[in-house]
């Protein structure tokens, strides 16, 4: 899989330097933003490799419980320590983390960043690159219900995401923003939420077929309400992640012979023409120009065929090793990025040499949080899932 690792590794560079473009380049993102948004094509080529590797890890493993084992301790101890310093800069004023509240309790931003839903519950996230696990997480639940309703083998997946991505040109005209947390509270939803996940989740894992069925289906069901009438992104938007996330399934479909390369050609040309025309619908804002978004789009699409086509052929490793340490490079640079703005400012006029001086400093880190944080925890997580893996 070292050309999945390879996509990986693109996709965070491209990201890291669109945000550290505001700080270091601010002249050439000016030029660049309306022609291509980075990025929305590092988040859709992560979204791709996400949805062709999750749904082969769960079955490989053949077991709920191992699958969430490995999802926990894969995401959340990184997670929690770069939050961790994250705030403890905040407090002494080294770095300016966003807005914590928004005028909400403690006790609902943290239960909702628990969840990893925050993006789809109302609620500021504390690192401006957290929204786009909302969506991984969201994709999780949906990959395990089809899973324990047995319908994650058959065309269940292309059909979808297919009807996602229908769905997504003419939804924008149709619901705002985070529809639920303005008619309702952020506080009752944020539990209501939080519950149910956990339920989900423990009642999937759960050796009884039943407990397992609903588990899987509560967990699906809270995903497909949250991701079309909570998120803060374009409702257009946030039905294309997913159908885009389920491309990347219906590929590898095709590639294990579960479905036919025509079908997951099908489904590509139905995403695509979709995801297209919703943008140039509805895609102008303060964030990106439909011009923008579609070039991000198509060539996060082009990138990942690419990758596939060359699935067979060496890898060089400098790019199977920023895949491996991608994870880090994504949570780990908004924070160093804050420190930098919170102390020296940003700059005016583009410094290249800083730029590069910036990647220089961030990637060693990453090394170092990957080898003292990821690999360990990760051992772990193996180690318990062995533990508890029912017979």
């Amino acid at each position: 899989m070292g050309w999945l690792d390879a996509l990986r590794g693109i996709a965070a560079l491209v990201v890291v330097f669109d945000h550290s473009s505001y700080t270091f380049m601010a002249e050439f993102r000016r030029e660049l933003m309306p022609e291509f948004s980075t990025s929305r094509y590092g988040i859709m080529v992560f979204f791709l490799v996400s949805g062709y590797i999750i749904p082969a890890s769960l079955e490989r493993r053949g077991c709920v419980r191992t699958f969430w084992f490995g999802r926990i301790f894969r995401i959340y101890p990184l997670w929690l320590a770069v939050v961790t310093v994250a705030l403890g800069l905040n407090l002494w004023g080294v770095a300016k983390i966003g807005d914590l509240g928004g005028g909400q309790s403690a006790a609902t931003v943290a239960a909702a960043h628990v969840t990893m839903l925050q993006e789809l519950l109302g609620t500021p996230n504390l690192l401006l690159i957290l929204w786009t696990l909302s969506y991984e997480m969201a994709f999780y639940l949906l990959v395990v219900a089809l899973f324990t309703v047995r319908l994650h083998q058959r065309s269940a997946a292309a059909v979808t995401l297919a009807a996602l991505a229908a769905v997504s040109a003419t939804a924008g005209a149709v619901l705002p923003a985070s529809a639920l947390s303005d008619m309702a509270a952020t506080g009752p939803l944020v539990a209501i939420a939080s519950i149910a996940m956990v339920i989900a989740i423990c009642c999937a894992s759960h050796r009884s077929p039943v407990l397992r069925v609903f588990g899987g289906v509560l967990g699906g069901v809270l995903a497909l309400v949250l991701v079309p009438l909570n998120g803060t992104v374009p409702l257009w938007e946030g039905l294309v992640i997913l159908a885009v996330m389920f491309l990347g399934t219906a590929v590898q479909r095709a590639e294990s012979g579960q479905s036919t390369w025509r079908y997951a050609a099908g489904t590509a040309v139905v995403v695509v023409a979709c995801a297209v025309g919703s943008a140039y619908q509805y895609g102008d804002d303060s964030h990106f120009t439909r011009r923008g978004w579609i070039v991000a789009f198509l060539l996060a699409v082009l990138t990942f065929g690419a990758g596939w086509a060359s699935r067979h052929r060496r890898i060089p490793r400098l790019l199977t090793g920023l895949g491996t340490i991608s994870y880090s490079v994504y949570l780990v640079h908004p924070v160093l990025l804050a420190v930098i703005d919170g102390t020296t400012g940003r700059w005016r006029h583009d410094h290249l040499v800083l730029e590069a001086a910036f990647f220089a400093m961030l990637l060693p880190l990453c090394v170092l949080t990957y080898r003292y944080i990821e690999r360990p925890t990760h051992a772990w997580g193996r180690k318990l899932a062995r533990r508890m893996q029912p017979p």
